[in-house]
């Protein structure tokens, strides 16, 4: 019994200690039923691991059903799991082993060739370089060697070419990753709406059905005609249809967000409530003035820098072009020898005696190829154009992109100040409308367009707060390339 016990206090998760507490109750019962040597404590252990096997699959999904996902746990699952971040890094990865390559091809070449031969009719021994006419074998090895001396910094351009590609490619993951994390945090904010405006709906809808309820007795009661039960019966309908509609809708965005974060739909996702969202810190309006934003982002923006990096790209790879237009200077070696089964001598002697070597240095000179170098070049000088127009146009992007959310944040935020106005309004509305109502002052129809304005008012609340919420960060975002809840 101290074997169990020793297990149940020290390593046992608490969800299992009863089941094996009902294992150590059951135990004077098998020992009573059951022969004694089928109770050794390698059985009784097994007993125990067969159970804690089967309860653990259960457990781990009910404890991952209750877990709670934060803004930032949800940003740093999909950094590893987003499938547009994998694309991107393995694009980066390429542009990385065009650099490395680029800078290995700056050593000399070495080819190493061996052959068997088996010659008939009239040939040349190379061994003796005379005419024989009958079969014989022959073996011959050598190898190969050429580098370039000077070749107008051409290869240099290259590689700095591609190192400026490799380094706006890690610009370029950056920005996948700041996109996802922007578009992680409006689908977390959309889910919280929605969640928002279900919540909303059942309580419309409860209070839809306690007004049911009491007109219905004030009908049996005779007080009030069948007709006002009859027009809450129709407004509990739709208050059920928009109730049903809020949850689709508040499902879909789950499902979104699953998307983003590559995760299994089978896998619940249920976000963190960041306490008041009313009260997230967010600055004035004042300290996020477009032309500040966009003087910020300029340094900070993944996609500028990107561009700023492929500008140099493209420059060295006009100045690689034009070197490949003049001479190039290089070296050149062979050593080899021959073997052949005809002639007299071992085959080490043989290889010894026919040893030869080549040493060349060569100036290669394009005269005329179809002027495809001429056209490289051209191309790169337009290619290096076109970069510079793709620069500008994402800077002109980033600054109407930021004036846009600056417009879009003041606007957020007049309108939110507008529904709270209209909800406060429409509260005081529907308080007056209830005790009139059940004074018999107002009629069912002018009651529930009462209610209806207050339910509208309130969802256009929630969604205006949480639409400013949204804008806001996005500004933040531009400013800092970051964004937190």
């Amino acid at each position: 019994m101290f074997c169990i016990n020793l297990v149940r206090h020290r390593i046992m998760p608490a969800r299992i200690l009863p089941l094996v507490w009902k294992i150590q109750l059951a135990l004077p019962q098998l020992y009573s039923d059951l022969p004694m040597k089928l109770f050794t404590p390698a059985s009784i252990g097994l007993l125990i691991l067969l159970q804690v096997a089967s309860v653990q699959p259960a457990a781990a999904q009910i404890a991952d059903s209750t877990r709670t996902w934060t803004l930032q746990e949800s940003v740093d699952y999909a950094m590893q799991h987003n499938i547009t971040i994998k694309q991107q890094d393995v694009t980066k990865r390429f542009a990385e082993l065009t650099y490395q390559q680029s800078k290995l091809a700056q050593v000399p070449t070495v080819v190493g060739n061996v052959s068997e031969n088996y010659n008939l009719g009239r040939t040349v021994d190379l061994t003796s370089y005379e005419y024989v006419n009958k079969g014989y074998f022959a073996t011959s090895a050598n190898f190969q060697s050429s580098a370039t001396l000077f070749n107008w910094f051409s290869a240099r351009n290259r590689i700095a070419g591609n190192r400026f590609e490799a380094q706006a490619n890690n610009f370029l993951l950056e920005k996948a990753r700041n996109d996802i994390a922007l578009n992680i945090a409006q689908a977390f904010l959309q889910i919280l709406l929605n969640n928002e405006q279900v919540h909303i709906s059942e309580n419309q809808l409860k209070l839809t059905n306690s007004q049911l309820e009491n007109t219905r007795k004030q009908v049996i009661a005779g007080a009030v005609p069948e007709s006002n039960q009859a027009d809450l019966e129709a407004q509990q309908a739709r208050d059920s249809s928009t109730l049903v509609s809020a949850q689709t809708t508040a499902i879909v965005s789950v499902l979104q967000m699953k998307a983003l974060l590559n995760l299994g739909f089978d896998q619940p996702y249920v976000p963190q409530i960041p306490g008041n969202i009313a009260d997230i810190p967010m600055p004035h309006l004042t300290e996020l003035s477009p032309e500040m934003v966009f003087s910020a982002a300029q340094s900070t923006y993944p996609l500028i820098r990107a561009d700023q990096l492929r500008i140099k790209e493209y420059d060295k790879l006009v100045k690689s072009a034009r070197g490949s237009l003049f001479p190039t200077i290089g070296l050149s070696g062979y050593w080899g020898s021959n073997y052949s089964a005809q002639a007299m001598g071992k085959f080490g002697r043989q290889f010894s005696d026919n040893f030869q070597q080549t040493y060349a240095a060569g100036l290669n000179i394009p005269i005329l190829n179809g002027w495809q170098l001429r056209t490289n070049y051209n191309k790169s000088k337009l290619n290096l154009e076109q970069q510079k127009l793709t620069t500008d146009a994402d800077n002109q992007q980033l600054r109407e992109d930021i004036y846009t959310a600056y417009a879009n944040a003041v606007g957020s935020l007049q309108k939110y100040n507008a529904a709270s106005r209209t909800v406060e309004a429409s509260q005081r509305a529907f308080d007056f409308a209830g005790k009139r109502y059940e004074l018999g002052l107002m009629n069912t129809i002018d009651f529930i367009t009462t209610q209806s304005n207050l339910f509208r008012a309130q969802i256009d609340k929630v969604s205006a707060l949480y639409d400013y919420i949204f804008k806001m960060k996005l500004l933040e975002f531009y400013r800092d390339q970051h964004i937190s809840l």
